[in-house]
């Protein structure tokens, strides 16, 4: 925050910064998802809903988990959130209690351990390796629970690192975490934003294993409509009750003209969604080759997601040394903001956003690579 601030600034100023901070989508929200919701306005639908939200999109979301992963899960498993993030947070303050722990996979969101320490519990963070694109792996999560295990939290695809589990790993820990009376809790936020081997869901579980999976997901990435502030959880009603009935006194119900516009986007922006991807692919392929040309930079390609989390350390020096100095740096000097890995518990690395134009990374990287080789020279 203190780098984005910065860079507020610096804007204000008249300075060109070139920002990769952004975790937000360069494109627009779906024409069909603006319609929707401007019709909704126009007609007058702008009550109070259900505070777990409107029946038809809590149906819609159930059918198409359904179709893509063979969900059990009804409109009725489904709770529809201000956010992905409000349903995370609910799901800790249902959960966690004074001296309870959760277990999650580490570099991660900056929000995870925030969270659950604000509901009162410790985050237990198990590492993961750049060698192996910060891939997610059961055994170390597994051998991380305890008695005082409330559930473990996995992302993936991951935000910062892009690392993901595959799918053999997923059953391996929902088992075990099944045996133990351990929830596993899976932010699928970047579930479509895969470009190395596919994304496993906890949905296609969900029948074998319906009180110990819960999943959450949100419109913010998939459809380009971050503040819209919609996103959603599945999971048993004894879980998703707590959770309700937190939400209920929270924040009411989602924007109500809103969630008509997550259902027109759910039903009908798959063309979007498809055209995005792949420009986030494209951009990839451009972005990390360059990358581990900026000297002092090693960056393996992610695996999903949309962030490179590149391995800086060597571009470290006098009066930069660790992510946030170095950030600082490079925004100062080159007016070129990222985010620094020291927010994710990465103080090597830093976060490079490709939510924007090659145009715009080629810019960045070309400061950078100044910046940098004249520290060299």
């Amino acid at each position: 925050m203190k780098v984005t601030r910065r860079a507020t600034e610096l804007r204000a100023r008249g300075v060109d910064v070139v920002d990769f901070g952004a975790g937000e989508p360069d494109f627009s929200s779906p024409a069909v998802a603006v319609e929707a919701a401007r019709r909704a306005l126009a007609d007058g639908f702008t009550k109070y809903t259900p505070s777990s939200g409107i029946p038809k999109l809590r149906e819609a979301l159930a059918e198409r988990y359904h179709r893509d992963y063979g969900s059990p899960w009804q409109g009725g498993d489904v709770l529809v959130s201000v956010g992905g993030k409000a349903a995370l947070f609910e799901l800790a303050l249902a959960l966690c209690d004074e001296g309870g722990e959760v277990v999650l996979p580490s570099p991660c969101w900056v929000s995870f351990p925030e969270q659950i320490r604000l509901a009162g519990a410790e985050p237990v963070l198990v590492p993961t390796a750049p060698e192996d694109g910060f891939r997610i792996h059961a055994e170390p999560l597994i051998e991380a629970l305890s008695d005082r295990t409330r559930a473990v939290l996995v992302n993936s695809p991951s935000n910062p690192s892009g690392g993901m589990i595959e799918a053999a790993d997923l059953r391996r820990l929902v088992a075990a975490c099944a045996e133990r009376g351990v929830l596993v809790i899976a932010d699928e936020t970047y579930e479509r934003f895969v470009y190395e081997g596919a994304h496993a869901s906890v949905a296609t579980l969900a029948s074998e294993f319906p009180e110990t999976v819960v999943l959450v997901g949100s419109f913010s990435k998939t459809y380009a409509m971050t503040g819209w502030r919609l996103g959603y959880a599945f999971g048993p009603r004894s879980v998703l009750g707590p959770v309700a009935d937190i939400q209920s006194h929270v924040t009411s119900n989602p924007t109500s003209f809103a969630m008509m516009g997550a259902l027109a986007a759910l039903r009908e922006a798959e063309p979007d969604v498809v055209r995005m991807i792949a420009a986030y692919r494209e951009r990839r392929e451009f972005l990390i080759p360059r990358l581990n040309e900026v000297p002092g930079f090693s960056c393996r390609p992610p695996s999903g997601a949309f962030y490179a989390f590149p391995h800086v350390a060597e571009a470290f020096e006098e009066g930069r040394r660790g992510s946030v100095a170095f950030a600082e740096a490079l925004l100062e000097e080159a007016a070129v903001a990222v985010v620094p890995g020291a927010a994710f518990g990465a103080d090597d690395h830093i976060r490079i956003s490709f939510a924007c134009s090659t145009e715009t990374l080629e810019k960045g990287l070309a400061r950078m690579s100044e910046l940098l080789a004249g520290a060299r020279a």
